[in-house]
């Protein structure tokens, strides 16, 4: 029998550019990572929800 290991996020967060995309890839607290591709348009809208909800 396998040993069970405690899942945890693979990675930091992080954003990257890949062409005319944005790449955001976001550690889950399960395991594994939530990956998103944005284009410039997506990215401020997304940016300006998370303002919203920060402040």
């Amino acid at each position: 029998m396998a040993a069970m290991k405690p899942r945890t996020g693979d990675g930091p967060m992080e954003a990257v550019r890949e062409g005319r995309l944005i790449i955001v890839r976001v550690p889950l607290e399960g395991g594994g990572r939530l990956v998103v591709s944005v284009n410039d348009d997506e990215a401020k809208e997304l940016r300006d929800v998370l303002d919203a909800a920060v402040a």
